[in-house]
């Protein structure tokens, strides 16, 4: 039986043996070109061409639901494979959730009529919510079942910013992105409070790894949903006292975790600082939110792109380059130009973040140059070992 199990995984096609193959690439792709494209849509350049909800609309959507979507189904639904011990998603039904994904992707490109839209694009986050759960349900994986409902919740998100869409409401649009991407940030306290201080640990030979403190956990597990259904509720929208001291928890918890798992040797490897660093603007997004709610007088946007370009963008970097060598079965040993990749992708959002402050276009252009330098590199270095089989000759 095993024999005709792995003959029948090897007859698929490596694209498709496993989730993270088809969406690290797309979604690094659609990274890739989408910044260029909204600068260009920025400059006035392609006035007279307008995807669903406007060019910036457009901008916050997919960034997190297109790109950042991508990234998580690719990461979860090939993870869930170690977790269960059960065969993760590949071959036919990943080619037809592959082709969801992307189904969706140009119907906001060219503006599909909405009922076509909304079903295209709610159906891939209930989808890859549907697989999880009923593969962590099947072994009665109760520890993981948090990110299930996550997924769920992001559906829901995206739900909201679509019916911002049908109605008109610019608001609406913009409560449901900030929604998804406090609980991107949420799911990226669970996993990389998980995986962070194991690699660490791993990558730097040490026999004993920093011993979690559950109540912080949980402290960081329930935070950053609360702030995702305060923005759901309008509550979070304005300066306000209770949500600038949530963010002040928040922001505290995650320096004391980056405190403990600091260790000097971990800035001599790449896929370890650049991990650090991603984690490091989390907090201070967190810090940015709670001096703007603290009656501090700057631009809630700019702790956003702390969100979204260091922290979202810099841990999607930085995981995939790690995970993706992993299951192609090569050692850990990043391809020429992934450092630099690093590099620039930090740039980007100092060059975002601080830089604009001072040069507003030029900080802009450079920014978004640095993000798509960095995920082309990744596409450029990956894409062979993506659309190959695994070079110990296992599946996968």
């Amino acid at each position: 039986m095993q024999v005709l199990d792995r003959r029948k995984a090897m007859a698929i096609a490596p694209l498709l043996r496993l989730a993270f193959r088809p969406f690290f690439l797309a979604g690094c792709l659609l990274a890739v070109l989408a910044i260029p494209l909204w600068l260009a849509a920025f400059s006035g350049s392609i006035a007279d061409w307008q995807p669903a909800g406007g060019w910036l609309g457009w901008h916050r959507h997919e960034l997190l639901f297109g790109f950042g979507l991508a990234i998580i189904a690719g990461f979860l639904l090939t993870a869930v494979q170690t977790w269960t011990g059960r065969p993760g998603v590949s071959g036919t039904p990943l080619a037809a959730l592959a082709l969801l994904w992307l189904s969706a992707r140009v119907a906001w490109l060219v503006n599909a009529p909405w009922p076509l839209l909304a079903l295209l694009e709610l159906a891939f986050p209930l989808a890859v919510a549907a697989l999880m759960g009923f593969t962590l349900w099947k072994v009665r994986q109760t520890r993981n079942y948090p990110i299930a409902v996550v997924l769920l919740l992001l559906a829901a998100a995206d739900a909201l910013s679509l019916y911002g869409l049908v109605e008109g409401h610019e608001g609406w649009q913009r409560q449901g992105v900030l929604t998804g991407l406090w609980l991107v940030a949420a799911m990226m306290g669970l996993i990389g409070g998980r995986v962070i201080p194991f690699f660490i640990q791993r990558g730097l030979g040490k026999v004993e790894g920093v011993t979690p403190w559950p109540w912080l956990d949980w402290l960081l597990l329930i935070g950053s949903p609360l702030v995702a259904l305060s923005y759901a509720a309008g509550l979070a929208l304005e300066p306000n006292l209770w949500m600038g001291l949530l963010f002040a928890a928040l922001a505290a918890g995650h320096l004391v975790r980056l405190v403990r798992w600091h260790d000097r040797a971990l800035w001599r490897v790449p896929l370890l600082w650049s991990l650090y660093l991603a984690y490091g603007w989390l907090a201070v997004a967190c810090l940015g939110m709670a001096l703007w709610h603290f009656g501090v007088p700057i631009n809630p946007s700019l702790a956003v792109h702390c969100l979204t370009i260091g922290a979202m963008g810099g841990l999607v970097l930085a995981m995939i380059a790690r995970v993706s060598l992993g299951h192609t079965g090569r050692p850990l040993e990043p391809p020429s130009g992934m450092t630099l990749a690093f590099i620039l992708l930090n740039l980007a959002c100092l060059s975002r973040v601080v830089l604009v402050l001072f040069l507003p276009l030029p900080a802009l252009w450079l920014a978004g140059l640095c993000w798509a330098l960095a995920f082309g590199l990744y596409a450029w270095g990956y894409a062979p070992m993506l659309l190959r089989g695994r070079v110990d000759g296992h599946p996968g």
